[in-house]
């Protein structure tokens, strides 16, 4: 039965997540979502490998532009949480023609708004990287691959707004073999463009960039086959293609909150980030490679986490409201399961792990403090991650952006600057700061899930 299960989980076979047994629907949504976010989180490991291999100033050239390149993430992250919420409630209501309505609005959105970042990231990119606190030789390298990174940002965007649609029609196996194919290619690209092949010496670290882009790319191809083939529950078809305000006003007051979820995270981010850079290109390089590292396994526990979100969206929409709350204590015991047993690992194995990516003494040590530091607060990070699914999965974004507000900005920010500075510990300051902050995050959202104000939400 369990084989079985499986196999229906990776295949696709459609499910009405209703009516389906809590354990059997959080197996066969969590299955797809844990893959494609292990894809994803493999994505984030094997680029920097690569591009470790070019040197400490590659890598944080890599880490300054994606600590800006995560603003474009937190707009596709928000439309996508609007996809999620919106689909998983028409599906819930049995609304498949609605659903498709709203996929169409959703591609408009997301591709007007990347247009408009990649002009700006492409005649911008060297003051990015000046206000990040690039150093004269990653400003000297860096820049062009900056550029492709933000041009290629539509690739991203709909990658990431469309999976969020998959995802809450109950489909998590397409936005799985979209993230296969994209980082797929990527992996089989990175190393040729980045180094060469026999006589040809290849484009350097602008490889990378351009190896990303056509990755996703052509994950996007995929995503579009499924959504106009019209095989499937949620098609986009020639009635759906015309821009409805009313939808599009819904997507935005929905995304506002799943945007300002990320933009806040991404800010807190990008002012740790800033921090690193005061202790110099090995200490950004050593927080670069931890951050990428732990996000190999915060990435699955996402992809679990994500099965609260479409099992919440949809059974609200089914009235289910009692249904839609075990959903999520029981994906909370199974996320924490998780984070528990990876936390080991990482406490054993930490200078291992940083070691596989670099070989300076230095950026290895810095690596390897960042991971078992962080991870003392995994299991924490396991309850923080359900219970802001489920709120987004309600169409209530708001409220972890609230959550995020008061503890990334008014906690982490100021806690990391004084460790870190006044207290002389450095980058441990802000490693030390980032497990706390995390940890209680948790606490908060727990607080604010258990008032049950998600339950009244309408999309």
């Amino acid at each position: 039965m369990t084989v079985q299960l499986i196999k229906d989980a990776i295949l696709g076979k459609e499910q009405d997540f209703t009516t389906l047994s809590l354990k059997t629907a959080i197996l066969v949504l969590s299955i797809p979502m844990i893959l494609e976010m292990m894809m994803e989180s493999a994505f984030a490991v094997v680029d920097i490998f690569f591009v470790a291999k070019l040197g400490e100033h590659a890598i944080a050239t890599v880490g300054l532009t994606e600590s800006v390149v995560v603003l474009v993430y937190a707009v596709g992250f928000g439309i996508s949480m609007a996809a999620t919420a919106l689909i998983s409630r028409r599906f819930g209501e049995k609304d498949y023609h609605k659903a498709g309505e709203v996929a169409f609005q959703l591609l408009v959105v997301g591709g007007t708004i990347s247009i408009v970042l990649g002009i700006l990231g492409w005649f911008f990119a060297g003051e990015i990287l000046k206000l990040m606190g690039a150093e004269e030789e990653v400003l000297r390298t860096g820049v062009s691959y900056t550029r492709i990174i933000f041009a290629g940002n539509t690739a991203i965007m709909l990658l990431f707004l469309i999976n969020g649609a998959f995802r809450g029609a109950g489909q998590a196996h397409h936005a799985m073999r979209s993230l296969w194919i994209a980082n797929g290619f990527n992996i089989l690209l990175d190393p040729l463009l980045i180094f060469g092949i026999a006589s040809w010496e290849g484009f350097g670290l602008e490889g990378a960039a351009i190896a990303t882009t056509v990755g996703r790319g052509l994950g996007v191809v995929y995503q579009f086959y499924h959504l106009f083939n019209g095989k499937h529950r949620l098609r986009i078809a020639l009635e759906h293609m015309q821009v409805k305000w009313q939808t599009v006003r819904k997507i935005m007051n929905i995304a506002a909150g799943g945007m300002g979820q990320f933009l806040i995270d991404s800010v807190s981010w990008i002012a740790l980030t800033r921090m690193n850079a005061e202790f110099g290109s090995a200490a950004l390089a050593g927080y670069t490679i931890a951050m990428r590292v732990l996000i190999f396994t915060l990435l699955p526990a996402w992809g679990i986490s994500g099965a609260a979100a479409t099992l919440v969206g949809q059974n609200l929409g089914a009235n289910e409201i009692d249904r839609a709350e075990k959903a999520v204590w029981l994906t909370t015991r199974y996320c924490v399961i998780f984070m528990a047993s990876v936390t080991g690992i990482y406490l054993l194995f930490s200078s291992e792990l940083a070691g596989f990516f670099t070989d300076i003494p230095e950026v290895k040590a810095i690596a390897s403090q960042g991971l078992w530091v962080i991870v003392l607060g995994y299991v924490f990070f396991a309850v923080g991650m359900v219970l802001t699914q489920a709120f987004n999965g309600a169409g209530d974004t708001k409220t972890p952006a609230y959550i995020n507000i008061g503890v990334l900005w008014f906690m982490e920010i100021p806690l990391a600057w004084f460790l870190a500075f006044p207290m002389g510990l450095e980058y441990l300051g802000i490693f030390i700061a980032i497990a706390f902050s995390h940890s209680f995050h948790a606490l908060v959202a727990l607080y604010f899930f258990r008032r049950g104000k998600w339950k009244k939400v309408t999309v």
